[in-house]
C-alpha cells in the first residue's frame, strides 16, 4: 500500500500488547458468541471475570499511548486499530459510512451465513437503498412506530400467558420460560399472527446464527439457509395485518433492496433485547427504589391510549449500558484518515469496544452503579459515547420499535406485582453492578401486591 512519504503513521502496539488484546478482548467475545451467545461460556465470563479484563485491557493501554488511536500488530491485509478518546469514537460513529464503513470484513463473513445482502454489511448504493428500506419499515424517526400500540398488545397477551404460568409454577420465573415467551413476541411482531407458534423458523434462524459465530471457518448451511428464506418469504408475501410485514409489503422496494434479507436482522436483533429486558427485570428487583419509581410510571401511564414508558425505557437502556449486547462495535475505513497521532491506512478495522466507554470508572462516576435517569437526560447533554444501538448514521434503524416492545414488557411483569431475584442476592444495590450478568441463570420470584 503506497503512502505519502511525509505521513506519519498511527503508533503500533508491541507484539505482546496484541497478543494480550486478543486474549483479553477478542478471545473471550468470540468465544461467548458474537451472533448467538454460548450460555456456558456467558456463565464461565461472568464467573472469571472476563469481561472487567478486557476494560482494564484498554485502559492500560490508553494509559501508556494517550489519546490513540492504536494500531495492533497484525498482518497488513487485516488490520485493525483500537479508538480510546471519546472524541475518536464520536467522530467514527458520527462518519459511518464514510470513510468509516459500517461493512467490516469479519462482520460480513458472520452475518453471510443468514443474510448476506443485509444494510449493516452493505456499502455504497446498495447501502444506501437498503438502509432507506430498513428506516421506512421501522419507522426510525418516530418516538413511536404506527404500530406501537398493536405491539402493546401483542405484549400485553403473551405477558399475561406469561404470568399464568408463572402462577402455577409458584410464581417462579426463569429464562427458558421468558425467552419462550419472547419468541412469540418477536414473531407477531415481525411476521404476524399467523407465526406466534413457528418456532421452527426460530430454530432455522439459530442454526444459521451459530454458524455466523464461526465466520469465515464454517462451511454455511446452505440449505437451511434456502428454507428459512422460502419460509421468510411467505410470511412477507402475506404481509399479515398489525405485523411490520404488513409496513414491508407498502413500503416500495427495487431490485437492491432484498427484504428478506433485512428481516432477519430484525429478528435477531430482538434476540439481545431480550437478554437486556430480563437483565432490567433483574436490576429493578436489586433496587427497590428503582422498581417503586416504574411502579409509579407503570400506573400513571400503562392504561392511557399512547402509554409513555420513559423510565422504564431507561431501564432498558440503562442494561445495555452496564451488559453492551454488541460489546465490539467494528467499522473499517474506506480511505486513509488523520488523527491527531499519525495516519491510518485504509482497509483498517476500527473497533469502539462498547464495555470500555460505558463502564470507564476514571471518568465516569457512576460507571458501575445502575442509574437509569442517564437516560432521562436530553441527548445534548449527554457527549459521552453510549452505544447501546450503536450510533451516528449507522445506529440501529429498529431501536424505537426494540424500546417499545421490551418497556411494555417489563411493565406488563411488574403492574401489580413484587419481582425478587431468586436467590435475593444474586445482584445486590449495596455493591457495584457485576461486569457481567449472566442471564441464562438468572430466576426470579414473581407474587402480586
Amino acid at each position: 500500500m503506497s503512502r505519502d512519504s511525509d505521513k506519519e503513521l498511527l503508533p503500533t502496539a508491541t507484539v505482546s500488547e496484541t497478543l494480550a488484546v486478543m486474549g483479553d478482548v477478542f478471545v473471550p467475545n468470540i468465544a461467548k458468541g458474537v451472533i448467538i451467545r454460548r450460555p456456558k461460556v456467558v456463565g464461565m465470563a461472568e464467573k472469571l471475570g472476563l469481561d472487567k479484563r478486557a476494560i482494564q485491557r484498554l485502559q492500560k493501554l490508553n494509559e501508556k499511548y494517550g489519546a490513540g488511536p492504536l494500531m495492533l500488530k497484525t498482518p497488513e491485509s487485516k488490520q485493525m486499530a483500537l479508538v480510546f478518546d471519546p472524541e475518536h469514537a464520536n467522530r467514527v460513529l458520527n462518519e459511518t459510512p464514510d470513510p468509516f464503513a459500517t461493512a467490516e470484513w469479519a462482520k460480513r463473513k458472520a452475518l453471510e451465513h443468514f443474510e448476506p445482502e443485509m444494510a449493516l454489511v452493505s456499502h455504497g448504493p446498495e447501502r444506501a437503498e437498503r438502509r432507506r428500506f430498513n428506516e421506512e419499515v421501522l419507522q426510525s424517526e418516530c418516538p413511536v412506530h404506527g404500530l406501537g400500540a398493536r405491539f402493546a398488545q401483542v405484549v400485553e397477551q403473551e405477558a399475561n400467558e406469561l404470568l399464568a404460568l408463572v402462577e402455577e409454577h409458584d410464581g417462579k420465573l426463569d429464562w427458558e420460560m421468558f425467552e419462550e415467551t419472547w419468541n412469540r413476541v418477536v414473531r407477531r411482531v415481525v411476521l404476524g399472527d399467523t407465526a406466534r407458534d413457528d418456532q421452527a423458523l426460530t430454530e432455522m434462524l439459530e442454526k444459521l446464527r451459530s454458524a455466523g459465530n464461526w465466520a469465515f471457518f464454517h462451511p454455511g448451511h446452505d440449505r437451511v439457509q434456502d428454507d428459512f428464506h422460502e419460509r421468510l418469504c411467505t410470511y412477507l408475501e402475506r404481509g399479515e395485518e398489525g405485523s411490520l410485514a404488513a409496513e414491508i409489503a407498502q413500503v416500495p422496494t427495487t431490485d437492491t433492496t432484498q427484504p428478506e434479507h433485512q428481516v432477519p436482522q430484525y429478528l435477531f436483533a430482538f434476540d439481545p433485547a431480550g437478554m437486556a429486558t430480563f437483565r432490567a427485570l433483574a436490576l429493578l428487583a436489586a433496587h427497590p427504589d428503582h422498581a417503586e419509581r416504574a411502579q409509579v410510571e407503570i400506573a400513571e401511564n400503562l392504561q392511557q391510549p399512547a402509554p409513555k414508558l420513559d423510565y422504564l425505557r431507561g431501564c432498558v437502556l440503562e442494561s445495555l449500558r452496564l451488559w453492551p449486547t454488541t460489546p465490539m462495535v467494528l467499522r473499517q475505513t474506506t480511505e486513509e484518515t488523520e488523527w491527531e497521532n499519525g495516519t491510518m491506512p485504509a482497509e483498517t478495522s476500527v473497533l469502539l469496544l462498547a464495555p470500555y466507554f460505558h463502564r470507564d470508572d476514571r471518568v465516569l462516576d457512576n460507571a458501575n452503579l445502575f442509574d437509569p435517569d442517564l437516560w432521562l437526560q436530553p441527548e445534548e447533554a449527554r457527549n459521552w459515547p453510549m452505544m447501546p444501538f450503536s450510533g451516528g448514521p449507522g445506529i440501529c434503524p429498529g431501536r424505537r420499535v426494540v424500546l417499545t416492545v421490551t418497556s411494555h414488557m417489563l411493565a406488563r411483569l411488574l403492574q401489580g406485582r413484587e419481582c425478587q431475584l431468586n436467590p435475593p442476592d444474586r445482584l445486590l444495590s449495596s455493591k457495584p453492578m457485576p461486569p457481567l450478568l449472566n442471564n441464562y441463570d438468572l430466576a426470579f420470584k414473581i407474587r402480586a401486591y
